[in-house]
């Protein structure tokens, strides 16, 4: 008989070879690798090739027989996933989206929990079961949506408010369902305040300590040029977070957002973010298996008709309920029938509420089964209700007298592609126009993009968070790339990503300040423009025109003073450069926006 360790061993190296085989594999085809493990996932697991190990002992070496077995390899991909989300965010870009997660996120879930319930109760389970499976299944996957989504397109930062409301809201949610256990002796309502208020503490001493720690900690990792301990101390920071929060008794996703807020707030978040991102693929990877994995086809194909009726029922509710609260908030039909479409499914938490309410007795074993194939069913089917969501969206849009087909992303062979359409790039495309110089500019407002094509401008729709559509525009081609989004985050990561594939392409980048522009320039920018830089020459020439100074050498002069300025930034980011990792190139995951 196997030990327990070698047990172990054996189901690490299984999960580690289908996501070796899954990620190359479904990647050289261009199909979303969430498939792709799904279904390695159900080949390998307890209800695939694994039921036959008692008859064939050698396949015990390439499946999974117990799928309970690599629960904690799949909350620690939960665990990476947040962190890695909270990176891409900010304590100021959380507060600015606060009325959209405590008040559309609140009402998506409550919303959808309720409708769900009450039919629910319809079907004769009892007032607390309907209310525990309503919520279950109004939750949403973080792990499926997010990387899907993006955090700052329209549609992701939509789906993360409400999908950022579901993770605070699931430990309330749980002990909730403990005070409407049968008999209950008021022991789970004082249990929740309890946990309330220790957790809010221990979540304000993780904020405190590690504004204080956590710059000297990487300061020190930083200085010793070794990649290897600057992601022993990343992953050091998420561990202990998420140690926090558990002992608090929160969720260790809570304590993993945490420390990526945390970690965005110092100069080093984007290398911390460079260094694991890697382990994000391979975590959501490994999550997407135990998905897979409890899937049985064999009840699926019993059951069929029930299910799917039960399926199509849920993502019906939740549908109409999340894009009709978006339209009230202001968002475009487009963007809010996609979020409804994108956000159907249940959620992996889903299972756990699951698991909670048959605990207490509000719902039978039977009933939790059967809702957990439901479950997965949804899970599974998360990549194809994106698709589903983005050609209703196209239509949509379509209606309202905008083509926003990914074809007409046609490359400018020669010209110059502008990413961005607010008043610095209309301004650009202006210039080239009169020039009589080719272009193309993209920008992900729609309105912006139909307010322009009337005026004659050549503006495409686009979101460059998707990495299909960065292709589409084929910059080898280009004679340059004018990035002008008012999002500094995005600029450096587009500028990294684009450097990286076109080596001798121009890369001219509108930067917040100086400070922007010399970490544009460490990112590849051939030129950076900041906007303090420019406005304050501007000011400078109009006044030195009023005081009675020729417009010639007022022009000699500030073009004097900003080619000086230009080199001190560009010394200064070679000068301030901090030690260089071994890191991979990321992908952008914001939205190009412009004030």
């Amino acid at each position: 008989m196997l030990s327990l360790s070698n047990h172990g061993f054996s189901d690490t190296l299984v999960i580690l070879g289908a996501a070796g085989l899954v990620i190359p594999a479904f990647a050289r085809f261009r199909i979303s690798p969430v498939i792709g493990f799904i279904l390695a996932g159900l080949l390998v697991g307890p209800f695939g090739l694994g039921s036959l190990v008692d008859r064939a002992p050698w396949l015990y070496y390439l499946t999974i027989s117990d799928a309970h077995s690599i629960e904690p390899f799949a909350e620690f991909g939960i665990i990476l996933l947040l962190f890695s989300i909270g990176l891409e965010l900010s304590f100021r870009r959380l507060w600015a989206m606060r009325s959209l997660v405590f008040g559309t996120g609140a009402a998506e879930l409550f919303g959808s929990g309720l409708i769900l319930a009450a039919l629910l109760y319809l079907t004769g389970l009892s007032t607390g079961g309907a209310i525990g499976l309503g919520l279950a299944l109004a939750l949403s996957s973080t792990a499926l949506v997010i990387p899907i989504a993006g955090t700052t397109s329209p549609v992701g930062r939509a789906a993360f408010a409400m999908l950022l409301f579901e993770d605070l809201a699931l430990v309330p949610i749980i002990f909730g369902l403990g005070a409407l256990a049968p008999n209950p002796d008021g022991a789970g309502v004082s249990r929740l305040l309890t946990t309330m208020g220790v957790g809010a503490a221990t979540v304000a001493v993780l904020f405190i300590g590690g504004r204080i720690v956590l710059p000297r900690m990487f300061a020190q990792a930083a200085r010793t040029k070794s990649p290897e301990l600057f992601l022993a101390a990343s992953l050091l920071v998420v561990i202990v977070a998420s140690l926090a929060t558990t002992a608090a008794g929160l969720s260790p996703i809570v304590g993993a957002l945490i420390a990526g807020l945390l970690i965005a707030e110092t100069e080093y978040h984007g290398e911390v973010e460079a260094i694991t991102a890697p382990f994000k693929g391979l975590a959501l990877g490994v999550f997407l298996l135990t998905v897979g994995m409890q899937l049985d086809l064999g009840f699926v194909a019993s059951n069929w008709a029930a299910l799917f009726g039960a399926s199509l029922l849920v993502m019906i509710v939740k549908v109409a309920v999340t894009t009709t609260l978006l339209r009230f908030s202001g968002a475009r039909m487009g963007t809010a029938a996609e979020t409804g479409v994108l956000m159907a499914s249940p959620s992996e938490t889903t299972l756990i509420v699951l698991g909670v309410a048959g605990a207490a007795g509000l719902i039978a074993p039977g009933t939790a089964a059967f809702w957990s194939a439901v479950t997965a069913i949804g899970l599974t089917a998360t990549p194809l209700l994106a698709k589903a969501g983005r050609i209703a969206a196209r239509r949509i849009e379509g209606k309202n007298g905008a083509q926003i087909a990914d074809e007409d992303l046609a490359p400018v062979e020669g010209g110059t592609v502008v990413i961005g359409f607010g008043r610095v790039g209309r301004t650009v495309a202006e210039m080239l126009r009169r020039h009589d110089k080719p272009y193309v500019a993209v920008d992900a407002d729609i309105d912006s993009v139909v307010r322009a094509r009337r005026a004659g401008f050549h503006v495409l729709f686009g979101d460059v968070t998707r990495n299909e559509l960065v292709d589409q525009l084929q910059l080898g081609r280009a004679r340059a790339l004018v990035l002008t989004m008012d999002d500094p985050v995005l600029t450096v990561r587009l500028t990294k990503r684009v450097r990286g594939w076109v080596p001798n392409l121009p890369i001219i980048a509108r930067a917040r300040d100086a400070g922007h522009a010399a970490e544009l320039y460490r990112a590849g920018a051939t030129d950076a423009i900041p906007e303090t830089l420019e406005s304050s020459l501007q000011l400078s020439e109009a006044l030195l025109v009023d005081l009675g100074i020729g417009v010639g050498p007022v022009i000699a002069s500030i073009h004097e003073k900003r080619d000086e300025m230009r080199r001190s930034i560009k010394e200064a980011a070679g000068l301030q450069r901090e030690p260089r990792l071994n890191r991979s190139r990321l992908n952008p995951s914001a939205e190009p926006t412009e004030a």
